[in-house]
């Protein structure tokens, strides 16, 4: 574990935010982290949205070069990937911290400066539905079911995970420990992909906090939430239940260019 002060200087925060098909809401995203009065870099990785998403990207980012990129490929190829791919875009722009957020305006940029705030005595900020302050906004009670025991209850039974909310994309990671857990050597496809993330840093001994948020169910455009990746997720969780065991930490590969 690194023991080294963070250094969380606005110029070097990159926040990473994965897109498919939100015309409709990057704007409002883009609009509201500028307003935000903290400096920050920002990834956009977009997986070639047939609705001009990757086009309003380019136009934004062509007029903040220093601080704005965008990564078009070719097609959906993932949520995991997509951030994998931005994750290393961003260290390589020399990013102290990242910041990964969904593009769909489930996630307030008003808590970006807390979570930047939190960094100097954690290595992870959790953003945070089910802590106190924490809730989720116009979710069906099924939603909620699936969310709070399948997502909480069962996955930290079987991971060991001691966060309420292991499944919340809305994260900020210290470059030292983003490093060593390695995600792009990661197996998860879907949202797996962040409780396996946060196993990782968890296991690696990182200082994880988490800070309420309000989770809005987004205003536009379709979910991508799928049956295929609920099953991924859940046979992930049996499988870090035996890495528990079997796998020491230090055996991830660790370092930006690592993994497949």
């Amino acid at each position: 574990m690194p023991d080294q002060s963070p250094t969380t200087g606005p110029s070097q925060a990159w926040i990473v935010v994965a897109t498919y098909n939100e015309a409709d809401n990057l704007p409002t995203l883009l609009t509201g982290l500028e307003t935000l009065g903290v400096q920050l870099g920002v990834c956009i990785v977009d997986d070639g949205s047939p609705d001009g998403t990757g086009k309003i990207a380019d136009a934004w980012a062509a007029r903040r070069p220093e601080t704005a990129t965008v990564i078009h490929r070719s097609g959906k190829l993932g949520y995991a990937s997509a951030h994998c791919e931005g994750m290393r875009a961003v260290l390589d722009r020399g990013a102290d911290v990242v910041i990964t957020m969904d593009a769909d305006l489930s996630h307030d940029p008003d808590v970006i400066p807390v979570m930047l705030e939190g960094l100097q005595d954690a290595d992870v900020m959790v953003g945070s539905r089910y802590v106190p302050g924490g809730r989720t906004e116009n979710w069906s009670m099924f939603r909620v079911f699936l969310s709070r025991v399948g997502g909480g209850v069962v996955t930290r039974l079987l991971t060991g995970l001691r966060q309420a909310d292991c499944t919340s994309g809305f994260r900020a990671y210290r470059r030292e420990i983003l490093e060593q857990a390695d995600p792009w050597s990661t197996r998860a496809d879907g949202y797996g992909f962040l409780v396996e993330l946060l196993f990782r840093c968890q296991r690696l001994g990182a200082r994880i906090t988490e800070t309420p948020i309000v989770f809005a169910d987004r205003r536009a455009g379709a979910s991508k939430l799928s049956k295929r990746i609920i099953v991924e997720s859940a046979l992930l969780c049996f499988r870090l239940f035996a890495q528990r065991f079997s796998r020491p930490p230090d055996t991830y590969a660790g370092g930006a260019g690592g993994g497949a």
